[in-house]
């Protein structure tokens, strides 16, 4: 063997051992992080395994699993039922009126103060009125001159007439200083209508407020000019003490309300946006004389005393007016009502805590109160949660609802006094429905 030759293999063999020795060196590497992984995995697994404290509940309890199902239940009320129209309506004022100078002039000073209440006739602003108390001496004047004048030309006329009957003079005079004495006539009169412009000019340099309401921001400031044919006005009065609000009904409702409209006044409450805060009761004013043929609906208007000023021009409001109201209703829970391929159904309770489905035939609804026209029978105990769990002749645990429930079901007396209780005045309460319907 020559050296070229080993040296050959020498540095052939050190290339095998160089490739196995990377090749070692990844599967350790592979081995490692393999071994990494694994032990992330227990670590997190054992850090967020429900524990005793925070296992899931059971969606099934003790008495579900020994086939009892617990539900909430709740009696059929037998009460009156206000079917109400709700809508949302808008503030109007009943009279707002900008107040303009009637005279030109310069503003000597704004009696008013921005955003307070005044009265029909309170004085609101001044104008210079030297020019005006000028132009009423100069009439006046002139009506003393002319009043001389026609006084001298009667007491000629009274001489011409008794020359006249002395056949003195002719009747041509007599009939000149008549027609004389009717010109100056006709002059005073016409200096007395001068008199009565400038005393009515005169008066136009007050301005005062044609209406009682809450004035606005004002629109010029003391010192300026205004004229009387100018655009621009000087303060704005909006009537807030009687206040309308004008909102929509649809079509279907419009002949109970005409109907109601001209035999009875109907009252209309208005509430704030949550709808728990009465701002007013008034009554129903009027309605349009045609339906908007875009949305099916008509304009009416209410009139609100808002004695305490709870309304403002153009706030919105929500409005809630019975049209119609049954005396004698079986009124449940809306959540109790359930539906399925026999129709609409509630699950009554028996008296050996079984449930039985039971069909029924429903009427309106106001909130979370259903009327059931038939069906089911007044004092009647119905399922209204957990219904989804039943089943013909399910084995129960009633929980009766005690709490109160929304319903529509109130007259105006029995909302006064749940609000007069700190209570939505759309809850009904076990108490408050078993109080004779007003």
């Amino acid at each position: 063997m020559t050296p070229h030759s080993d040296l050959s293999k020498l540095f052939s063999d050190l290339s095998v051992s160089r490739q196995k020795y990377r090749l070692g060196q990844r599967q350790v590497a592979t081995i490692v992080i393999g071994a990494l992984i694994v032990i992330i995995a227990i670590w997190f697994n054992k850090d967020h395994a429900p524990g005793p404290a925070n296992k899931p509940v059971s969606a099934k309890s003790d008495d579900t699993l020994a086939g009892v199902t617990p539900v909430v239940v709740a009696p059929v009320r037998h009460a009156s039922f206000d079917i109400n129209l709700l809508a949302i309506g808008t503030v109007t004022p009943l009279n707002a009126v900008e107040v303009y100078g009637r005279v030109d002039g310069q503003i000597t000073s704004i009696d008013f103060k921005e955003g307070q209440m005044v009265k029909a006739g309170d004085l609101l602003a001044k104008i210079d009125p030297r020019l005006f108390e000028v132009q009423l001496t100069l009439a006046t004047g002139q009506l003393a001159r002319d009043q001389a004048l026609l006084d001298n030309a009667q007491a000629d006329l009274a001489r011409y007439r008794t020359l006249l009957t002395q056949d003195s003079i002719s009747r041509q005079q007599v009939d000149t200083q008549e027609a004389l004495v009717r010109q100056y006539k006709a002059v005073t009169q016409a200096d007395q209508g001068g008199i009565d412009n400038a005393k009515l000019q005169l008066s136009h340099t007050k301005i005062i407020a044609p209406i009682s309401g809450r004035v606005g921001l004002r629109q010029i400031d003391s010192g300026n000019m205004v004229r009387a044919s100018g655009s621009k006005g000087i303060v704005v009065i909006t009537q807030l003490q009687p206040i309308a609000v004008v909102f929509t009904a649809p079509e279907d409702a419009l002949p109970q309300v005409m109907k109601l409209l001209g035999s009875a006044r109907i009252p209309v409450n208005a509430y704030d946006r949550s709808q728990l805060q009465n701002l007013g009761k008034g009554f129903l004013l009027a309605a349009d004389n045609k339906i908007d043929p875009a949305t099916g609906t008509i304009k009416l208007k209410a009139e609100f005393s808002n004695a305490d000023g709870a309304l403002f021009a153009n706030q919105f409001v929500n409005v809630k007016m019975p049209i119609e109201t049954l005396p004698k209703a079986m009124l449940v829970p809306t959540s109790a009502i359930q539906r399925g391929s026999v129709g609409t159904f509630v699950y009554v309770v028996k008296d050996n805590q079984t449930v039985v489905v039971t069909p029924v035939k429903i009427g309106p609804s106001q909130g979370e109160i259903t009327v059931i026209n038939s069906g089911v029978a007044t004092g009647s105990m119905v399922v209204v949660d957990g219904a989804d769990r039943l089943r013909e002749g399910a084995k129960i645990k009633a929980i009766v609802r005690d709490t109160p429930i929304a319903a529509a079901s109130h007259s105006a007396r029995t909302g006064a006094k749940a609000r007069s209780q700190g209570l939505d005045p759309l809850i009904w309460s076990r108490d408050l429905s078993s109080r004779p319907a007003t």
